[in-house]
C-alpha cells in the first residue's frame, strides 16, 4: 500500500555575506491514488457548473444538479435493484452493479415548465392543447444540453462517465432533485479502463 504522503527533507547551505546558513528544505510526495477520490470530488463538482451555465431554452433556468457519494450510491443501486424486480429490464441489474464503481454520481435533471413557444415539438400544436403530464420538449433539450456540457467537462479533465436513465429514475424515485420529472445520472470515475462501457 502507498503511503499517503511521504515528506522528503533536504539540507542546503547557503552563503549569505560570508556566514554560511543551513536550511531545510521540505518537499512533498503525493501518490495519485491518495488523492484521486478528492480529484474525482473536484470534477463533478466542475460537472454540476457547466450544466448550470449551459445554453438553456429562453434562458429559463429549471434545470437542478446534485452529487452523490458513498452510501447514497450504494442506496441508489439497492433502489435500482427494487425497480429491476417490478420491471423485469435486465440492463437495470447490470447498472445497479456497475455504479458502485463510481467515485461519485452527478444527477442532472428538470422541472416541468412549458415555454410558451407554441413550437409543437411536444406533438401538440400549442402550448395551450398540451395534456397535462406531457413534457414540454424544451425541457428535454435543455437535459440534454446540460448532460452534453457536464459530459464534455469530464472528459477535459480525463475522468471515465457514462449517461444513465436507469440509474437517473432511481433518483428520481427517491426524489433527490425535488420537483423534477426527468433526471438523468453521470456515474463518475478515474480507472485505467473505463467500468461503465466494457461491461
Amino acid at each position: 500500500m502507498f503511503s499517503a504522503k511521504v515528506n522528503i527533507f533536504l539540507n542546503c547551505i547557503i552563503f549569505v555575506d560570508n556566514h554560511s546558513i543551513l536550511v531545510k528544505l521540505r518537499f512533498m510526495v503525493l501518490n495519485e491514488r491518495d488523492c484521486r477520490h478528492e480529484h474525482v470530488l473536484h470534477v463533478g463538482r466542475q460537472m454540476m457548473t457547466a450544466a448550470r451555465t449551459a445554453p438553456k431554452g429562453k434562458g429559463m433556468d429549471i434545470i437542478e444538479t446534485a452529487l452523490i457519494e458513498g452510501e447514497e450510491i450504494k442506496l441508489l443501486s439497492e433502489t435500482i435493484l427494487t425497480m429491476a424486480a417490478k420491471n423485469g429490464l435486465k440492463f437495470f441489474l447490470r447498472d445497479a452493479n456497475n455504479i458502485l464503481s463510481a467515485e461519485c454520481i452527478v444527477l442532472i435533471g428538470t422541472r416541468e415548465q412549458e415555454h410558451k413557444l407554441n413550437c409543437g415539438h411536444c406533438g401538440y400544436s400549442t402550448c395551450k392543447e398540451r395534456a397535462e403530464g406531457v413534457p414540454c420538449a424544451i425541457n428535454t433539450i435543455d437535459v440534454g444540453i446540460a448532460i452534453g456540457s457536464a459530459c464534455a467537462t469530464a472528459a477535459d479533465f480525463r475522468v471515465d462517465t457514462r449517461v444513465m436513465f436507469s440509474a437517473g429514475l432511481a433518483a428520481q424515485q427517491l426524489d433527490w432533485l425535488h420537483g423534477c420529472k426527468m433526471v438523468m445520472a453521470i456515474p463518475v470515475c478515474a480507472a485505467s479502463k473505463n467500468p461503465f462501457f466494457d461491461r
